[in-house]
């Protein structure tokens, strides 16, 4: 169901994926920014464009928003170094995923 929810359709796949990084920055779930930075990665994102979507979580999250937003940070400019992340790494991954 998660890779039919992040499918290009009206609302294109890039934009579902950074929605769902703000909500989980917001919500704090470390293992999901990893799964939900990666994908962004993937899906294109610049780190520009990250920025901006992590400055939302950071503005609706309130000060602890900050930390979490910077682990996002901190995990995109390690796929950009080369880093893979690992499956066992993310929260709620596909069985297929990498």
């Amino acid at each position: 169901m998660r890779s039919d929810t992040f499918k290009d359709s009206v609302v294109p796949a890039k934009y579902k994926i950074l929605s769902a990084l703000a909500i989980v920055v917001a919500t704090k779930c470390e293992p999901c920014i990893r799964g939900y930075t990666k994908m962004a990665y993937e899906a294109g994102t610049t780190e520009s464009e990250l920025v901006e979507i992590l400055n939302v979580a950071i503005t609706e999250s309130g000060c602890p928003g900050e930390q979490w937003a910077m682990i996002a940070l901190k995990n995109y400019s390690e796929l950009e170094d080369g880093k893979k992340l690992e499956a066992a790494d993310i929260c709620c991954h596909d069985k297929d995923s990498n």
